[in-house]
């Protein structure tokens, strides 16, 4: 096992009335740490008192996922301009707080080219100006924090520019800093990838950030994924980041959660 893959949670599936409480209970279900959801408007700079006293009281809360109505590849330039500027609070807190970066999609929702009117408003060539633009503003903003910006390709039905661990890669090589990276996330990865472990070594000098959730988007176990060529992929590139749970659940998180450290750590 490679001791240095910290197995995280998301916070929303954990009970409790505080952070504290909520790591309490996660490390009573053998995981080490806990993954925080960056909602918009200003939420998630709003809870910074919260996130200092639980960073105060030793909740480990490497890296934040975000959660907004919009994202940096938006069509409109005023919600592109709030998207970035949210995640720019993001990247700030999770530093504040020792962690390693914040995570984000191009968009989530926004336009799929496998479903009506199929063609988007933008070329492809704009699309990538846009998603240059928007990364390397905030890949400039993380390089001085000393985090990174975590590009998060999506499945084609929710995401039309960044689908696949290359598309991501890319962007990367256009922008040319290091502190953009990829969150590679599995399920998204087993819609995409012909081969999974295959893009995994391809994209593994970028790689920044893993998610974790099986093949149907439950919890690590309740799908059809290889764990074990997962956790042998991920040894062969050398990951040695957080692998964070970002899944539905099978059944009450109670019951289904403990089982997902053991798994993954038979593998790692």
């Amino acid at each position: 096992m490679n001791a240095v893959n910290a197995i995280c949670v998301q916070e929303q599936v954990l009970e409790g009335d505080s952070l504290e409480q909520k790591w309490e209970l996660a490390q009573s279900w053998g995981f080490d740490g806990i993954e925080l959801r960056g909602r918009g408007d200003g939420s998630f700079a709003a809870r910074l008192p919260e996130l200092r006293r639980a960073a105060a009281n030793g909740v480990p809360m490497p890296t934040v996922c975000v959660e907004m109505s919009h994202f940096i590849g938006a069509f409109d330039a005023e919600l592109r301009r709030d998207a970035i500027a949210q995640m720019a609070d993001q990247l700030r807190i999770i530093a504040e707080l020792g962690g390693r970066g914040a995570m984000t999609p191009a968009s989530w929702g926004m336009f799929s080219r496998r479903l009506p009117p199929f063609e988007p408003p933008r070329t492809p060539q704009e699309d990538t100006a846009v998603l240059v633009d928007a990364l390397g503003t905030l890949g400039e903003l993380a390089a001085s924090l000393g985090v990174a910006i975590l590009l998060e390709p999506l499945n084609r039905y929710e995401d039309h520019m960044v689908n696949r661990l290359s598309d991501a890669v890319e962007l990367i090589r256009l922008i040319g800093l290091d502190s953009v990276r990829i969150g590679a996330d599995t399920y998204h990865m087993n819609i995409e990838e012909a081969d999974p472990a295959a893009a995994l070594i391809e994209a593994g000098p970028y790689i920044g950030h893993v998610q974790a959730s099986d093949s149907n988007r439950l919890e690590p176990g309740a799908g059809h994924l290889d764990w074990a060529l997962f956790g042998a992929t991920l040894q062969a590139i050398g990951y040695d980041g957080p692998i964070a749970i970002e899944s539905r659940l099978s059944g009450a998180a109670a019951e289904v959660l403990p089982s997902v450290p053991p798994l993954l750590r038979r593998y790692l």
